[in-house]
């Protein structure tokens, strides 16, 4: 009997030793269960939607100033479930879903026609890029300086989050997603923020030391770029003053903002240096705390809900969902899928897993399960940054064009397809300097609408226009009547003109369905050219929605 409990009891002991041997830490591999795994990417996934959702009331409504206190929307649980509208979050799901349908190695220009073929609206260096893919400007050249005016917008700094999420512990495959789909509308430091953040992701899996999650992000973008000098800066500014964020924050508008060797963008506000430097403040001023976290990165302004999305979604991952707080997750819905793409919440977790396994296998890496759990074994890898390439001196374009068979591929709303829209839902109208921004054209439903047309200024001082000729007859009262709306949050300006006269001048704005009458009758016995101006009043989505366009006759 004693012989054969010491037996066991060896046997026991082997048995653990064993197991033992086989988790530990191989030289050059990492292990994360998979359990574990999916955890962290599902916190990070969180905390993007509640850094978003809690700071989309404030965006780009406090630039180059600090958000005051009580202007700091209250989180409630519910907010959670704002996420599904949100283009911070499904514009990176186009990415997941080229991958997911073509592989890890898809190429650059079906990325391109991927992206060229969405249907949401777009702003800045993304609407840019998109615009380039349909005229037929391939990848890398549709991110490039020479035909894309915003190459150092944010634009891939807020939707490379999912690059890090599928690559756990390895730079080097963030680094080639930022390759494939930071170009599509993005070059130099406007790459170098998105891969920043994703290597920060990538590291959130394996330590929860905010200084490490940095030092991952400086080490997989280029030394020499002005965006790892902002970075460098704000850690000196944070060394110099831990205690008081708006310190490193002036520093920061300083130099990243009023200095225009520093100042790159085509819109300063949305730069992607002085954005970063507002995550980064996030993350070290927040000293791991998730609320002041988002908080600080909110409250520094400019695009202040994409900001707190990123740094919510990195120390978030770092944590892992188990140990969120429940407001953060109880009352997250999975059933919705998000805007335009195939997921909803639990299809989201589980692409990114699908595409992790098959990242860290082809790192080098394995799939290993030890006593029923199952594990990924993941290479350790040195980052192997990108080239140094500046936006202000950029290196030569490729000129690549897509042929004729990748163009019979993108399927969009040319500007030849709204002038018809036009034609056939407000009869008699024609449709002039519709510029491309926000994608406009005809909306199945707006705001409870149907066939509703979206228009958009050509440039910051040409309006979009609405016009016909009008015979205004005698005896017969006439009357112009609108139904129009504006972008949420947003406004512009209508303006009614007569034969070239203003005749007048109306904000839209308060996100309501709003009926404007103008009254015609003055013009009794003329022939009139009449115009209706979608007329930018800060160049801010200024897209106009009309419902209703009519000629009332009584």
């Amino acid at each position: 009997m004693k012989k054969t409990f010491l037996f066991f009891g060896l046997a026991c002991w082997f048995c653990v030793s064993a197991v033992s041997a086989v988790l530990a830490q191989e030289d050059g591999f990492r292990r994360l269960s998979v359990e574990e795994y999916r955890d962290k990417m599902k916190a990070g996934w969180v905390g993007q939607i509640a850094g978003v959702c809690w700071g989309a009331p404030t965006e780009f409504k406090f630039v180059d100033r600090i958000i005051p206190e009580e202007n700091v929307p209250v989180w409630t649980p519910e907010m959670i479930n704002n996420a599904f509208g949100q283009d911070d979050l499904y514009v990176e799901m186009t990415f997941l879903r080229t991958l997911e349908q073509y592989g890890l190695n898809a190429s650059i220009r079906q990325a391109g026609i991927d992206f060229a073929n969405s249907q949401y609206a777009l702003w800045c260096a993304n609407n840019a890029g998109r615009t380039n893919l349909r005229a037929g400007i391939a990848p890398p050249d549709s991110g490039h300086p020479k035909f894309n005016r915003c190459p150092n917008d944010i634009d891939y700094q807020i939707e490379a989050d999912f690059a890090g999420l599928i690559s756990p512990g390895l730079p080097n495959s963030v680094i080639a997603l930022g390759e494939k789909f930071g170009r599509l509308m993005n070059y130099g430091d406007g790459i170098y923020g998105g891969v920043f953040m994703g290597a920060m992701y990538a590291e959130a899996f394996f330590t929860e030391d905010v200084d490490q999650l940095l030092d991952a992000g400086l080490a997989a973008i280029p030394a020499e770029s002005q965006y790892a000098e902002m970075v460098r800066d704000v850690r000196a500014w944070h060394a110099e003053n831990p205690n008081d964020w708006t310190f490193a924050w002036n520093k920061c508008v300083e130099k990243y903002r009023k200095n225009p060797e520093y100042q790159k963008a085509s819109n300063g506000a949305i730069d992607v240096k002085i954005n970063g430097a507002c995550i980064v403040l996030g993350l070290l001023y927040g000293n791991g705390d998730l609320d002041q976290t988002i908080v600080i990165a909110m409250r520094a302004g400019y695009d202040s809900d994409c900001n707190p999305s990123s740094a919510g979604g990195a120390l978030f991952t770092r944590l892992g969902f188990k140990k969120l707080p429940a407001k953060f997750s109880e009352k997250l819905r999975n059933e919705p899928k998000f805007s335009y793409t195939e997921y909803n919440f639990p299809a989201l977790l589980d692409v990114c897993e699908k595409l992790a396994r098959q990242t860290v296998l082809a790192a080098g890496g394995r799939m290993e399960t030890v006593d029923g759990v199952e594990y990924f074994v993941i290479p350790r890898q040195k980052a192997e940054p990108m080239p140094l390439e500046l936006s202000w001196d950029p290196k030569p374009a490729l000129d690549t064009k897509f042929t004729d068979a990748e163009m019979a591929q993108i399927k969009f709303r040319a500007y030849k397809e709204i002038e018809k829209a036009v034609e056939h839902f407000f009869p008699g109208w024609k449709i002039s300097q519709c510029g491309p921004d926000m994608n406009p054209g005809m909306k199945d439903q707006w705001k409870g609408a149907a066939n509703v047309l979206m228009t958009h200024p050509l440039k910051r001082e040409t309006p979009c226009i609405l016009s016909r000729t009008l015979t205004v007859k005698n005896g017969v009262k006439t009357t112009l009547k609108l139904t129009v709306t504006n972008h949420p949050n947003y406004d512009w300006l209508l303006r009614i003109r007569v034969n070239g006269s203003p005749q007048l001048e109306k904000v839209i704005e308060g996100d309501a369905w709003q009926d404007v009458e103008f009254d015609l009758t003055p013009f009794a016995g003329n022939t009139i050219q009449l115009e209706l101006e979608n007329y930018p009043d800060d160049w801010m989505c200024e897209a106009g929605y009309w419902k209703t366009i009519e000629i009332e006759e009584k």
